[in-house]
């Protein structure tokens, strides 16, 4: 009589799953902008109003604006915003009649 011995080496694979998606970093391209803005009437109300409301769009990491000079100066990541996106904001605050951006120029840097 023979007998077989059959033998059964089972590998059990752990599979992991993860809803988690990959990150891409991107390195902040942050570009500065001067703009000049018309119908700004007093320092506190108007121009505070303004530098407040651009500093909380995405992306935004300065925002200063001079009632004297009629000129606001921001720096921004071109990754999350864009010009375009602050002359925007500017130009929509209180429904749109107040402010108007009526001209931009890079700048090489700000300062501060």
């Amino acid at each position: 009589m023979v007998l077989l011995a059959i033998s059964c080496n089972t590998v059990k694979h752990k599979k992991t799953t993860t809803n988690e998606l990959p990150i891409e970093i991107v390195s902040e391209k942050i570009a500065h902008i001067e703009m000049d803005i018309e119908g700004m009437t007093c320092e506190i109300g108007c121009a505070k109003i303004i530098a407040s409301k651009v500093s909380k769009l995405q992306g935004v990491t300065y925002s200063d604006v001079s009632f004297e000079n009629k000129k606001g100066v921001f720096s921004y990541d071109e990754n999350s915003t864009s010009k375009e996106a602050i002359a925007a904001k500017i130009n929509g605050i209180a429904g749109g009649d107040l402010y108007k951006v009526t001209n931009t120029k890079a700048l090489d840097s700000i300062s501060k």
